[in-house]
């Protein structure tokens, strides 16, 4: 280490999982004791076993407070430019026993966010707050506000499991990026959200509680991730510039997407009674999650501009209905050239006795396919329905579930390859909690 250029003992310093190595490293040499103190970031996170040894009475005298740890850490650095601090993963399955009282994990705490806010803020680009949601659930956070008050200069801000106030909210021209997951946020907090922080290019709202009739009007936002809660009633999207989105939701009784840039859409929803979407007209990608895809079809004004179309039906094998075909499926996106089925989906496809089609489907270049067979003949009969119909398909990826026999599986792949030989077959094998793997043909 000695020997290494300083600006690269400086990264590397940096890059440690763990802030609290900084001071062990200190103790090393003196080059590290000097250089220690130029690394611009902090990363400290408070273990499950260090939690543990804090409460027990036997090892809670020997462990220094986490906030503590984060205030040395903050007074002996100069310029801080990054700061990551929360809990792990294991310590959000701790119960509510006898923590009401207690506060040293409660990240997002007003008093400990002036303590060391006012110093960094304004040289602080990236901040993410984990939040111990045992602790923090019950007590409501003025962090949010705090952070626009501190760090004019923030382009990235994450926090995760608090409950969140925007009561003083400042605009923060600069933040280009925010995720808030697992917040407890109101309509009117989140109304606040789009007028102070309307520079936002990229939104992930993951399973923020509390609201009910959310909206989204960003100009400037590119890219939105959000996860919405069951109890939300309705949905409204304005987003002129919006290029990615991804949205998972129940039941909405309205669902408003106005967003006439957008060339990406993740959509995930069992069903919608109300509908008011402007024309997708640049639409290039669709992930359609449903557990009635024909109604999400039917209802939504696609367009033909959608190329690459992936469908994931939620349906279960008892309610499965034939309730559409390649037909339709074709009517609404004659330009795909890329399809992917997943198990329910494909089952659902092979379900429907029409595999008459007007036309050829001539678009379509490659299919990926998850497979169950539950048929053998039904599913032989439909995959050369669409070899047949497909002409210029030449890419084709079937991945089998791994409880179909070998048997079975040989003799489909022999079928398809010799009944089709102009594509190129690629075949593997999937099941639920595994990787897909691919098989050698």
């Amino acid at each position: 280490m000695e020997d290494l250029p300083t600006h690269l003992v400086i990264d590397i310093l940096s890059r440690l999982d763990d802030s609290a190595d900084i001071a062990r490293c200190r103790v090393a040499s003196k080059t590290l004791n000097s250089l220690s103190r130029e690394v611009r970031s902090i990363n400290l996170r408070c273990s499950f076993d260090r939690y543990a040894k804090s409460r027990s009475p036997l090892t809670r005298s020997s462990i220094t407070p986490f906030k503590t740890i984060f205030r040395n850490l903050i007074s002996e650095l100069g310029i801080i430019e990054s700061v990551s601090i929360g809990v792990e993963k294991p310590l959000h399955t701790v119960a509510y026993d006898d923590v009401e009282d207690e506060d040293d994990l409660f990240l997002t705490d007003d008093k400990f966010a002036v303590e060391w806010l006012p110093k960094i803020g304004n040289g602080l680009i990236s901040c993410s707050i984990s939040d111990f949601w045992v602790q923090s659930c019950w007590r409501r956070s003025d962090v949010l506000s705090l952070l626009s008050s501190y760090c004019q200069n923030l382009i990235e801000l994450q926090i995760k499991n608090a409950w969140l106030s925007v009561d003083g909210l400042n605009p923060m021209p600069m933040l280009s990026k925010l995720t808030l997951e697992y917040i407890r946020l109101d309509d009117e907090d989140l109304d606040m959200v789009n007028k102070c922080l309307s520079s936002l290019q990229v939104l992930n709202l993951i399973g923020v509680g509390g609201l009910k009739e959310p909206r989204i009007h960003m100009s400037g936002l590119k890219t939105c991730h959000w996860t919405v809660s069951n109890a939300v009633t309705s949905i409204n999207i304005v987003a002129p510039r919006l290029v990615k989105l991804k949205l998972k939701c129940a039941r909405p009784k309205a669902l408003v997407i106005d967003t006439p840039s957008l060339t990406d859409l993740y959509l995930s929803l069992e069903e919608a009674s109300k509908f008011k979407v402007h024309d997708f007209t640049s639409l290039k990608t669709l992930h359609l999650e449903s557990f009635d895809l024909y109604r999400v079809i039917c209802k939504l004004p696609f367009g033909p501009t959608i190329q690459n179309l992936k469908l994931s039906s939620t349906r279960t094998i008892g309610l499965m209905v034939a309730t559409y075909g390649f037909k339709l499926l074709f009517s609404v996106f004659p330009n795909i050239s890329s399809l992917t089925l997943n198990p329910r989906a494909w089952s659902e496809l092979e379900m429907c006795e029409d595999l008459e089609v007007q036309n050829q489907m001539k678009g379509l270049k490659d299919i990926t396919a998850y497979l169950e067979i539950h048929d053998f003949d039904t599913t032989l009969l439909f995959i050369f329905f669409i070899l047949d119909n497909c002409p210029n398909l030449t890419d084709a990826k079937l991945f089998i579930h791994r409880d179909v026999v070998f048997t079975v599986t040989n003799t489909l792949i022999s079928r398809c390859m010799t009944h089709c030989p102009r594509v190129r077959w690629r075949w593997g094998m999937w099941k639920v909690g595994t990787e897909d793997a691919w098989m050698p043909t």
